[in-house]
């Protein structure tokens, strides 16, 4: 993240402040030459001209967009802008029209919790806890859908219900130390560790037993310095695993260093869709978060 000048959070800041825009070159991934969306077969999540209106209010109008697996596209705009009405959207928790392909099946009309069995999961801005359980407890709470056995091999076979439970616990402790949270937390409360910790603990149930694709909203809100470095390097490495990530950010060091391509929407309308370079170059972005020069 070395060598970024952009504010923290652009959306804090005025037209006097247009100065901090300036960013410097940095290594960025896949985009099209003039920035533009197209559809892409191959996607593990596409999205095809997606409205959501709340009465007379339209939060996003004709909103377009696709990630692979393997990729990290960001989100970002001002507050209010629409972004986490998109992630509602997507994840059919609000009405809203739309066509949404997973892995090129059409699932615009399947369940949020099927949808979560077929492998889109999401997180939220606040974090969302079993906050009587441990991590550990969390953790197998997560997954139990894949471990679990059913009521009458627990009630006639107790011994493979314990096996179940033993391995479940085990596959939960691994999953935790995966994604960067140490042994000495899995006993503790979520409430009771770190908050940079909680944000990774978020991530990792989101996660699961396995995902194809990521819905992260703000998973950087609160944290910084160590905190935000081990965060990227956490999304970096679910990159590698071939997980199809969708990030929310408004911290712009950040989104900027580790997404392959960038949508920003202002007021519901997307107005750019490029790498970073292109975004950070980009004269609609600049006056959306810091205003029109006089």
């Amino acid at each position: 993240m070395a060598g970024l000048v952009i504010p923290v959070c652009l959306g804090c800041y005025r037209a006097d402040n247009k100065k901090n825009l300036k960013m410097q070159g940095m290594e960025v991934g896949l985009a099209g030459a003039d920035g533009l969306e197209v559809a892409d077969a191959s996607a593990a999540l596409r999205v095809e001209n997606l409205t959501v209106r709340y009465g007379s209010l339209v939060a996003l109008r004709d909103m377009s967009w696709s990630v692979r697996g393997g990729e990290i596209l960001g989100i970002i705009g001002p507050n209010g802008a629409g972004k986490s009405s998109c992630f509602a959207a997507v994840t059919n928790s609000v009405a809203h029209s739309a066509q949404t392909f997973l892995a090129g099946e059409d699932v615009s009309s399947v369940r949020t919790h099927d949808l979560a069995a077929r492998g889109l999961r999401r997180t939220f801005q606040q974090n969302s806890f079993f906050g009587e359980l441990t991590v550990l407890q969390n953790a197998m709470a997560a997954i139990v859908r894949q471990h679990a056995t059913s009521l009458p091999v627990s009630l006639l076979l107790p011994w493979r219900e314990r096996a179940t439970r033993e391995a479940t616990e085990i596959r939960a402790a691994q999953l935790l130390t995966s994604f960067g949270i140490e042994r000495t937390y899995h006993s503790r409360r979520p409430g009771d560790i770190p908050y940079g910790i909680q944000r990774m603990l978020a991530v990792a149930l989101a996660y699961g037993d396995g995902c194809k694709v990521l819905l992260l909203d703000e998973p950087a809100a609160g944290i910084g310095g160590g905190d935000m470095q081990r965060l990227a390097d956490l999304l970096v490495d679910l990159r590698r695993r071939r997980i199809a990530l969708v990030v929310i950010e408004h911290h712009m060091d950040l989104i900027m260093s580790i997404a392959n391509r960038i949508v920003m929407i202002d007021q519901g309308i997307t107005l750019a869709t490029g790498t970073p370079a292109e975004i950070q170059r980009n004269a609609a972005v600049s006056e959306a978060y810091l205003g029109r020069d006089e």
